[in-house]
């Protein structure tokens, strides 16, 4: 897909079950819908990380909707950390936004380490829940997602393309595990020569991101 006309991401508040979520979001005249997630609250994650941040700006750029929003308790979003349950529901939540304000008939889902598992939770929902019957799962792209600390084995979801992208030298999740968790699932997967943070790395995330779901006009 080739950009059109960007319009400027709009900031605001919505309402949600623990109180309000703070989303970051672009509407576009595309029928697809990408909803990122950020990394672990408890360890300084916000939707503003690089890595999240590099995701939006594809989903942008390759002319889809896109929403990234901040998990309960941070930054302008309210409550407390969820432990996986909480977050999940919040990404319940942006996900039905999106769809309600777009009328999006497909949806692309992206989340970076602790948000790669809320990912992994969504794809599955809307693969197997009768809430999303006929929403067409476009693609999911997990970054160096956390499959360590959060069982995902009963997770399965289809989509039409599914990629996994993390370092060789991740220091938090370990690189043998991501491995592993790629060919168990036929995954096609991208190791970079990074840790686990892609420091100095976005440009070859981006590309890879460009390989597995197609190239883009570049809008900055």
């Amino acid at each position: 897909m080739l950009s059109q006309t960007i319009k400027p991401s709009q900031i605001t508040l919505i309402d949600a079950p623990n109180g309000k979520l703070e989303i970051d979001a672009i509407w576009q005249d595309s029928d697809t819908v990408a909803i990122i997630c950020h990394p672990n609250p408890m360890q300084g994650g916000t939707m503003n990380n690089k890595v999240v941040s590099t995701l939006f700006r594809y989903c942008r750029d390759a002319g889809m909707s896109v929403l990234r929003f901040n998990f309960r308790g941070v930054g302008a979003s309210t409550g407390v950390t969820g432990n996986g349950e909480g977050e999940f529901i919040d990404g319940l939540t942006a996900l039905r936004y999106a769809l309600a304000q777009t009328g999006a008939t497909r949806v692309w889902l992206g989340g970076f380490s602790f948000g790669g598992f809320i990912t992994c939770r969504l794809a599955h929902a809307v693969s197997h829940d009768e809430e999303f019957a006929g929403l067409q799962l476009a693609g999911v792209a997990l970054i160096a997602p956390s499959i360590v600390r959060h069982d995902t084995s009963q997770l399965t979801w289809q989509a039409d393309s599914t990629c996994l992208i993390y370092g060789q030298h991740d220091e938090l999740v370990a690189p043998l595990a991501l491995a592993r968790f790629g060919e168990h699932r036929q995954i096609p997967t991208s190791v970079i020569d990074t840790g686990h943070f892609f420091h100095g790395k976005l440009v070859e995330l981006r590309h890879a991101l460009e390989t597995y779901f197609g190239k883009c006009d570049e809008q900055g």
